[in-house]
């Protein structure tokens, strides 16, 4: 089941990364009391009272003027409403309501999506009473008043942006056609092969309101069975400033990402592997999912004998951190190796959902750990006791120690690796977990 994705929407200086950073528990934006420093739209991990979310800081409003900071706002709130299932509409109480909040406002209402309003720097909430009143006239329910620096009335925000979260959950449960997320730069191809799988295939191709958000997601028929395309392509509104840009498709693949199985990772070979890509590529690494990188227009590209495998170690040299992904060398224009794409989907996600029996898991690990005993340090040695599942898409393993500290993370990548050897595990992430049991 995908996470709920809340979206911070908010003049600038209201205090939107502040707020982001307390609730993700980490510096992670900057924050400058200058309009406009939140360089990337930036996206954690977040829960409230066991319900996990995926956070996301809009920032990136870099104004010259009155109107492009509503022109600027304008963007954040669609973009928010293409991707967010709840909206946090972030406002200022020193500064009081202005022309620009009413107007986003109006904008989110007519969204039909779930917004809380939040009013921020309401340092005392008896004295600014008052104040906080007045934006019960933006006609979006009553306002929430919060300081994010202090970290006061957060539990009342929190309360009500979870609350929301029932209506936007479990519809996807049912739902077990594949679903997969095309991701990549703008540009790489990524609609043109959708297109293609729909148009090659000779299949029925109908669009279909996503479960959790206003996007359109593609049903594509193949040898009897349906899976569902999640094209993050076809930007409403671009930039012309490449970083604005780069911000766009981080935050459409970060909502893409949430909601899919397995992810199609397009890059441009003309272009090349970048370090965008990376950042891009990291998302789907972060969240456990089945990963197939697909390096479009290789009929644009001069070959000889060695171009691919070159072109395979520069992939596979930038995207170091997830060598499990499958790579596969295509043409959307040509219709080049597309027929490939299905199969891997396939083979994916039954790795994604393969269990291990503990019996079975600890022989590999005992044989493991006599190849290559555990390292050891000032004269403590790690002792692994046992392993076991405890979890899929992604498959999740425990080890149980007797001190977590000893296990290096190289050790630990070593012992990720001959599980891969004994038991496949193509193309997904897998994910581990270190606990500590007391000696007997």
């Amino acid at each position: 089941m995908s996470k709920p994705i809340v979206a911070i929407v908010g003049r600038p200086n209201v205090g939107k990364s502040t707020l982001f950073n307390t609730l993700a528990g980490a510096n992670i934006s900057i924050i400058k009391d200058t309009p406009g420093v939140t360089r990337d739209r930036i996206y954690a991990e977040a829960n409230w009272l066991d319900k996990e979310f995926t956070l996301i800081d809009t920032g990136g409003i870099e104004p010259d003027s009155s109107d492009v900071i509503l022109s600027q706002m304008r963007d954040q709130a669609q973009i928010a409403i293409e991707t967010a299932d709840v909206i946090i509409f972030m406002t200022d109480v020193r500064q009081g309501l202005v022309d620009a909040d009413d107007k986003v406002a109006d904008l989110l209402r007519r969204s039909h999506k779930k917004i809380v309003l939040c009013v921020n720097k309401v340092d005392n909430f008896l004295k600014q009473q008052a104040d906080v009143y007045e934006f019960y006239s933006l006609g979006l329910g009553d306002p929430v008043p919060i300081s994010a620096a202090s970290k006061q009335g957060l539990g009342d925000l929190l309360d009500e942006v979870t609350g929301h979260f029932e209506h936007s959950e479990g519809d996807e449960e049912e739902d077990l056609r594949p679903k997969v997320a095309v991701i990549g730069k703008p540009n790489a191809g990524k609609s043109s092969i959708v297109n293609a799988l729909a148009g090659a295939q000779r299949v029925i191709v109908s669009d279909v309101p996503g479960t959790t958000r206003d996007a359109i997601d593609t049903v594509i028929r193949h040898d009897e069975k349906e899976y569902i395309f999640i094209d993050t392509a076809g930007l409403r509104r671009k930039s012309k400033i490449k970083e604005e840009l780069e911000r766009y498709s981080i935050i459409r693949a970060v909502s893409a990402v949430e909601r899919c199985d397995v992810v199609l990772m397009v890059i441009d070979a003309v272009e090349g592997v970048t370090e965008q890509d990376a950042k891009i590529a990291g998302i789907a690494h972060e969240r456990g999912k089945g990963v197939i990188i697909i390096v479009n227009k290789w009929d644009a590209i001069q070959k000889d004998d060695k171009t691919i495998y070159r072109y395979t170690e520069k992939v596979r040299q930038i995207l170091s951190f997830m060598s499990y992904a499958r790579l596969l060398f295509v043409s959307a224009k040509t219709g080049q190796r597309l027929d490939k794409i299905f199969d891997l989907i396939d083979v994916i996600v039954e790795n994604q959902t393969r269990r291990i029996q503990t019996g079975v898991l600890n022989e590999i690990i005992t044989e493991a750990l006599a190849m290559t005993p555990p390292p050891s340090d000032k004269g403590k040695r790690l002792k692994l006791f046992y392993a076991t599942q405890v979890g899929v898409r992604p498959p999740a393993f425990v080890f149980f120690v007797n001190d977590k500290e000893l296990m290096h993370f190289s050790y630990l990548r070593y012992l990720e690796n001959r599980i891969r050897e004994a038991f496949g595990f193509e193309g997904t992430a897998l994910k581990f977990y270190v606990r500590e049991r007391g000696e007997k």
